[in-house]
């Protein structure tokens, strides 16, 4: 079967480059143009889908090779797109900058299994015809990939345009379809040290994302744009695959959603929801209790950088912290596993939940930075021994004091987790890790989530009832 889907890959020559500028004003302007947007972000990441479903007006959706493989990719860019509209997805990095020095999982990597046009920012400071050798080297590095466009970034007046756009054409025979001048610093995204800041705390987002749409609008050919877009070969497939129904089994799992906790895949979401859950967004800084939930989950964010507020809401706290012990299941990433230990030491010492006998510490570099995998050992709530955990984790914060005994159940093969190859704390039915999972390459993570809190909601209705008789 063959299949139309107008799409394009923003890749750039390095991090840096103006890759999401150039996204966020493309998914922005062309929905002004009346365009159905499709956004998609290359690899794990949280912040940088954020901005662009708020600029395309549709949840972004990731693809990576190492978490999930080929074959689901190709379903899931085909099941969230369709032939009357545009898939605009943003590379990382450098176009062929992957796992290892074959560029394994790249961004050249994913354009080829998507069959995809890619778009090239090169960022031109203080360059001139360097910038056609390097748009000809990638463009003949793998001559499998359509480098279809450039749009060179940060030149400095004509005629160092002038230059560097016929340099391009004429060495490297690819067209400068766009081409930005350098720009104030306070037109772009604001960032910090995971990158850029998330728009839950940027006061100014919608004015951001105006920027980059008046900045593509003045600085890029739309036309040339939409007709690369459009003119992408058909993806051929076997079958469609079919969407998965969902049947409401009775649980409720909330997760913590707020300027504090906001890193979560749509997908992990949808697959609570299709096992049977209905996911209900609770907010840790302006709720003084739980909702009546039957189970937790519990993401990744900037608890550090919201630590007194969290700290504050110690009604919240004090809830959340009762009813982990009372067995409700739980489920922590990276910023919830800081938020559910002892202590968090940012700038000062705040007290978090202390589900976990742990404190937690700040460090100027990079912890753990990259793909994820390891084997589960142990037995706990949420995964089966001997299951194969695949996902990713970025972290400046580690255990920096252990308060008891830690319990963990998975062995770390690749990254860092807390600390000598292992990571997964297991307390009662909670489970609290660095790591992050995508549920498209962890399939029964959402089941075994729902059918824990069906175990355990229905353990707490017979503890009710033999009360009652009592």
């Amino acid at each position: 079967m063959k299949f139309h889907r107008p799409r394009i890959i923003i890749a750039g020559t390095s991090g840096d480059s103006g890759k999401t500028l150039v996204a966020v004003g493309l998914a922005s302007a062309l929905k002004k143009r009346g365009f159905t947007i499709f956004p998609f972000k290359k690899g794990p990441d949280y912040i940088d889908p954020m901005w662009l479903s708020k600029a395309g007006a549709a949840v972004a959706r990731n693809l990576d090779t190492f978490i999930m493989g080929k074959r689901a990719i190709l379903d899931s860019f085909l099941l969230n797109t369709h032939d009357n509209g545009i898939a605009i997805v943003e590379g990382n990095r450098g176009l062929y900058d992957g796992f290892d020095e074959n560029g394994t999982h790249s961004t050249a990597e994913l354009a080829k299994i998507l069959d995809c046009p890619v778009i090239l920012v090169v960022n031109v400071p203080k360059m001139t015809r360097t910038a056609g050798a390097i748009v000809w080297g990638l463009k003949y590095f793998d001559i499998g990939l359509n480098i279809a466009g450039v749009v060179i970034n940060n030149f400095s007046g004509n005629r160092h345009k002038e230059i560097i756009s016929r340099s391009i054409s004429e060495m490297a025979g690819v067209e400068v379809i766009g081409a930005i001048p350098r720009l104030p610093e306070a037109t772009l995204f604001p960032s910090r040290h995971l990158g850029l800041t998330t728009p839950f705390e940027f006061a100014e987002a919608e004015m951001a994302i105006a920027n980059a749409t008046e900045i593509v609008e003045t600085y890029v050919d739309l036309d040339k744009v939409t007709n690369i877009a459009t003119s992408a070969r058909d993806i051929f497939v076997s079958e469609l695959p079919t969407a998965p129904s969902s049947s409401y089994k009775g649980v409720k799992i909330g997760y913590l959603y707020d300027k504090a906790f906001s890193f979560y895949y749509k997908e992990n979401l949808e697959a609570l929801e299709r096992e049977g859950a209905e996911v209900i967004p609770i907010s840790s800084i302006e709720s003084t209790e739980l909702p009546d939930v039957d189970g937790l989950y519990i993401g990744g964010g900037f608890p550090e950088t919201n630590a007194l507020e969290l700290s504050e809401n110690k009604s919240f706290i004090e809830d959340l912290r009762n009813k982990a012990e009372n067995g409700l299941p739980i489920f922590a990433e990276c910023g919830g596993m800081m938020y559910l230990a002892e202590e968090l030491n940012y700038n000062g010492s705040y007290r978090m939940v202390g589900v976990l006998p742990v404190k937690i510490s700040m460090s100027k570099r990079p912890i753990g930075h990259g793909y994820f995998e390891g084997i589960v050992d142990r037995p706990n709530p949420f995964f089966s021994v001997g299951s194969l955990i695949r996902g990713h984790e970025f972290h400046y914060s580690f255990i920096s004091e252990t308060l008891g005994d830690l319990e963990t159940c998975v062995k770390v093969n690749l990254g860092t987790g807390i600390g000598q190859n292992r990571d997964g704390i297991v307390k009662g039915n909670t489970f609290a890790c660095y790591f992050h999972i995508h549920s498209i390459g962890n399939p029964d993570w959402a089941r075994n989530f729902v059918e824990i809190c069906l175990k355990n909601k229905n353990k707490v209705i017979h503890r009710n009832l033999n009360n009652i008789v009592k």
